[in-house]
């Protein structure tokens, strides 16, 4: 596996913005509020020579129970057991706190290896309080400016020799164990199901909906640990964490994603921060399970996130959540197609999963689904047959004529996938309404069974042979 390294320390002492600092992106929310960060967040990071994967973690509390403080500082404690190094960041400005003795005396009692790291040096405006971080019994903490980048060196000099020191053959056979995915362990899913996997990249999928409707306990149980902050309180996920995960031999990019309200309800900048987040991880999924709660399906909320999912040409599947309490199943189900097929006109067919994130029931169906989603999002279909159907089309429903003249659509091709985009030629192309566009959109999803993935059709104009030989005439 791996070096993988665990930044820690007290809230708003500078953990993300030396993460993003040290991924060169800016993957995680940065805001002076105390308290931002919530899940942790891994990304490849690099610092001269040196590669390795670093984890950001919510704010070291003083918490205990089962509040919402508490059940973050579990998750912080589980990315220290998982981390093959520890970097403590405390604020040089702030001087030691009695979290930071606190904390540092934790971390002295675990085997992972610790490094002492005071922020916001820059300009010697901390060098009073980096000198008070020596009595944390860490050794000589390293002077930082992860805003200002100052003081990477030094960093590097603490990290290369434990980098180096990871055993290269056990990090092979780390990866080697990973991707032999033992079937016996696969809980939930069927390991006889015929299945071709495909390692040259990972499938990206994004996990959205409204705030509340179970995103990260469905994350949580694909993958078969608490690795996502959950609870009754709504909003909990305030940016869309990516994580690695491995289905049926095949690898999975899963990204959870913070809830989505409606704008004229984002009023903090927080929020606004963390719908763009969401809005970023759906740009990059190539499938998106749009997760609604079983009890109140089909929200005006629930229709614009689908409908944004479709101007990004995403592939869709519906998850209806919470399965687990709807009393008449069947007629639910069939409630939920009716007002599917009525809501959303322009993604006809998209595949509705009904389970229960909490139990896992149904959740079997899950994988396989977006399996089938994702392949026809890659379809790609052959001229001859586009064209055939093309005239088909045009006889049992020809276009308007346009200013007394017949429009003749002479020919289609499929230019590119995911999604389906195809060009139809004609020489009056721009005279072609936005109706008949919409017939021959219906036409195609119908003619070649392409449910739950948007399709584009553009309308180019051909060339007239005979335009120059005019020209030269006249």
């Amino acid at each position: 596996m791996p070096f993988k390294l665990v930044i820690v320390g007290r809230p708003n002492v500078g953990k993300s913005t030396l993460f993003n600092r040290l991924v060169g992106k800016k993957l995680a929310l940065v805001d002076n509020t105390p308290g931002v960060t919530r899940d942790r967040r891994e990304g490849e990071g690099r610092l001269g020579d040196l590669t390795f994967t670093v984890m950001d973690t919510a704010g070291l509390e003083e918490a205990t129970g089962d509040s919402l403080e508490a059940r973050m500082r579990r998750q912080t404690d589980a990315a220290i057991a998982d981390a093959d190094a520890c970097l403590l960041l405390m604020d040089a400005r702030a001087g030691v706190t009695p979290l930071d003795k606190r904390f540092a005396q934790l971390l002295r009692k675990s085997p992972t290896p610790v490094i002492l790291a005071a922020n916001k040096c820059e300009g010697g405006a901390g060098e009073a309080g980096r000198m008070e971080a020596f009595e944390l019994g860490l050794g000589a903490p390293l002077p930082l400016s992860a805003e200002h980048g100052e003081g990477m060196s030094a960093l590097y000099q603490a990290l290369q020799p434990l980098v180096d020191g990871v055993d290269a053959e056990e990090r092979e056979q780390a990866v080697e164990d990973a991707l032999n995915v033992d079937a016996e362990t696969e809980s939930a899913f069927d390991p006889d199901a015929p299945y071709e996997p495909d390692l040259e990249a990972p499938l990206r999928i994004a996990v959205v909906g409204r705030p509340n409707v179970g995103k990260s306990t469905l994350v949580n149980q694909l993958l078969g640990e608490d690795r996502m902050l959950t609870g009754p309180e709504a909003g909990i996920t305030r940016d869309a964490i990516g994580i690695q995960w491995v289905w049926r031999g095949r690898r999975v990019k899963l990204w959870d994603t913070a809830g989505m309200r409606r704008r004229a309800r984002v009023t903090e900048k927080l929020e606004k921060l963390s719908v763009a987040d969401t809005l970023r991880a759906i740009r990059f999924a190539e499938v998106v399970a749009i997760t609604l709660d079983a009890s109140i399906p089909f929200e005006r909320q629930d229709l614009h996130i689908a409908d944004l999912v479709e101007q990004e040409g995403r592939a869709m599947i519906i998850v209806v959540n919470k399965w687990d309490v709807v009393e008449d199943p069947q007629a639910k189900i069939r409630e939920l197609r009716e007002e599917l097929e009525r809501l959303l006109p322009q993604v006809r067919g998209l595949p509705i999963v009904t389970l229960s994130a909490l139990t896992g029931r149904g959740l079997d169906k899950l994988m396989p689904e977006i399996e089938k989603v994702h392949a026809l999002w890659n379809a790609r279909i052959s001229t001859s047959r586009l064209n055939r159907w093309l005239a088909d089309a045009v006889s049992r429903h020809p276009p308007p004529a346009s200013k007394g003249r017949a429009i003749n659509l002479k020919y289609i091709s499929q230019v590119k996938s995911r999604p389906p985009t195809f060009a139809i030629f004609s020489s009056r192309a721009e005279e072609v309404p936005t109706a008949y566009r919409r017939y021959l959109v219906n036409a195609i999803r119908e003619a070649f069974d392409l449910p739950a993935v948007p399709i584009r059709i553009f309308m180019r104009a051909r060339a007239n042979p005979f335009a120059e030989k005019k020209k030269r005439n006249n």
